[in-house]
């Protein structure tokens, strides 16, 4: 989950510009390590503890509610019969038209009436980008329960918990997390690509030079979905024919189908992209 400088305002238009070539990359990006269980003290100790990237065994998701309830078939679509009951509900809804870019709280109805119509191909693209869940109707909360894991593992409390609904493909700007963060994918396909806190750092804050800046990599505003600070981190980080960065220093990566779920280190620098075709839905939670 995002720490984002600015509020939900009306729509307003921005205009996205180019971006400069890129040089420093990675050249290998190693596998996370998988779990062979998803009880509390395996996790503890292999990952949470040591703070260390994990993915967990296939099917830790299945057991919210909302992986049953929240899509139907042809797979994966949403289930607009369920889902549509909260269509008056104002969700945080982004909006992507070539250059063009549009952020608001509008109705869950508007989201899901495009999403029924939209293709992989659509040009015009609507995300439910970081909806808290505590904010949603209580029977869309009861549909994702915390897990044990979060429960467990840590202090017991659950800092925030947001969703993510999409049509593949979409795209989260590089960024680090102020908490733990447990990620679950409900539906579709999402890659994602990690970097140790200091090796995050260090690309943000070269591009941050290269743009003549000193942005807080804590607070992110609009610029993480648009214009050249957007294009440049998604360069270095999803570029084809990348090489080593001057340390040697190489990430990790990792491919969450539905019903998977992985966990992200405080402070580790992350993107995810949502891959393939349909629905693609993800949830967050911050320990």
């Amino acid at each position: 989950m995002i720490s984002r400088a600015v509020q939900l305002r009306p729509l307003s238009v921005y205009a996205l510009s180019g971006y400069a070539s890129q040089r420093a990359k990675f050249s290998t990006w190693r596998p996370i390590q998988q779990l062979n269980s998803s009880d509390v003290h395996t996790f503890r100790a292999a990952a949470f503890s040591p703070s260390l990237p994990a993915k967990f065994p296939s099917g830790t998701v299945n057991a919210l509610p909302a992986a049953a309830k929240w899509f139907q078939e042809p797979w994966p679509t949403f289930n607009s019969s369920y889902l549509g009951q909260f269509g008056d509900v104002l969700i945080p809804l982004e909006f992507t038209h070539g250059s063009v870019f549009q952020r608001a709280e509008a109705p869950f109805s508007i989201f899901l009436d495009w999403a029924a119509r939209a293709s992989s191909d659509s040009p015009q693209r609507l995300y439910v980008a970081q909806a808290r869940v505590n904010q949603l109707p209580a029977p869309l909360q009861d549909d994702l329960p915390t897990p044990e894991l979060v429960a467990k593992a840590g202090k017991g409390d659950v800092y925030d918990a947001s969703i993510w609904l999409g049509i593949a493909p979409t795209v989260t700007s590089l960024h680090r997390d102020p908490n733990p963060n447990l990620y679950m994918q409900l539906a579709g396909r999402k890659a994602v690509r990690l970097l140790e806190p200091d090796v995050g750092q260090s690309i943000f804050a070269a591009v941050q030079m290269e743009l003549g800046r000193q942005s807080s990599s804590k607070f992110r505003g609009d610029e993480m979905m648009k214009g050249k600070e957007k294009d440049m981190l998604e360069i270095r980080v999803w570029s084809d024919n990348p090489v080593e960065n001057q340390d040697g220093q190489k990430g990790m990566e990792v491919t969450l189908e539905a019903g998977e779920s992985m966990f992200i280190p405080q402070g580790w620098w992350h993107s995810i992209k949502s891959t393939g075709t349909g629905c693609t839905a993800s949830v967050g939670l911050l320990p």
